[in-house]
């Protein structure tokens, strides 16, 4: 392991260490996120039983299949409230009480700092829901390891793909300090992602792919675990998620040169 790397990491054990500490000085906040969690679970639960009931069927997916996509769904959910969420809410405090220009003089990468530097426990609830009902769905499907561990990749590549999507919408606050409107227009078109894409029009199906990729976050992970999706979504999942992140990048860069320090 390079010294560079090793950098890097011990960084991120110290960010996420004070991190954690300071959150776990209100622990009441872990069983109120625990009944949120619960509480939206137990909806998008129900939502998806009113589709199912009187023997409907999403195209091609049985009950226990589309419990799969909401299982995906939880899991991004989990991770945009553990590592996402209070990260985008500092870049934009950043920015507004000019202490963003502290972050550029490290001597490490603006985007890292920024990316890793606060983490949140209590999105483990919906991680933990959605490794269950996942979990569960499989053992009802029948499934082996090996479908689960195939399902790793893509998840993996909707993560990063995910992130950069966050990161470049944290980066406007440069030109317009307060995002939180844009922020919930991507939390709602993600909820899309509830569901298989299936469950939708033609139409609705071109744009959850090829235009806000709802479909790599949650439905192409579903099929590569259920042993539905062939290499070519693989490789579409891979080449979405790094160009996203190439793009999240370049984007934050050329962001930077329309950045006004507090001192000038």
């Amino acid at each position: 392991m390079s010294r560079y790397l090793r950098r890097y990491i011990e960084v991120l054990r110290l960010f996420w260490g004070a991190a954690i500490a300071a959150e776990l000085e209100y622990r009441i906040n872990f069983f109120i996120a625990a009944f949120s969690s619960v509480s939206g679970f137990a909806g998008s639960l129900f939502g998806l039983f009113l589709f199912y009931q009187n023997d409907y069927t999403f195209q091609d997916w049985s009950w226990e299949e589309a419990l799969v996509v909401l299982g995906m769904f939880n899991l991004l959910q989990g991770f945009a409230a553990t590592f996402l969420a209070p990260n985008l809410n500092r870049i934009v405090r950043h920015v507004q009480e000019g202490t963003l220009d502290f972050v550029l003089l490290k001597p490490i990468s603006s985007q890292f700092w920024l990316s890793t530097r606060a983490v949140s426990p209590w999105g483990v609830p919906d991680l933990l829901f959605g490794l269950l009902i996942i979990g569960y769905a499989g053992s009802r499907l029948q499934l082996p390891i090996t479908s689960y561990l195939l399902g790793l990749f893509p998840l993996l590549c909707g993560l990063v793909s995910l992130y950069s999507l966050w990161f470049m919408l944290g980066a406007t606050s440069i030109w317009f300090v307060k995002i939180y409107n844009v922020t919930e227009v991507l939390r709602g078109l993600l909820e899309a992602g509830r569901y298989p894409i299936a469950a939708y029009p033609a139409a609705y199906r071109v744009f959850f792919t090829f235009v806000v990729p709802v479909a790599f976050l949650t439905t192409i992970p579903a099929e590569a675990v259920l042993n539905r999706t062939g290499i070519g979504w693989f490789v579409g999942a891979l080449a979405l998620a790094i160009a996203l992140l190439l793009i999240s990048r370049l984007f934050w860069a050329f962001a930077l040169r329309f950045y006004t320090s507090a001192s000038s």
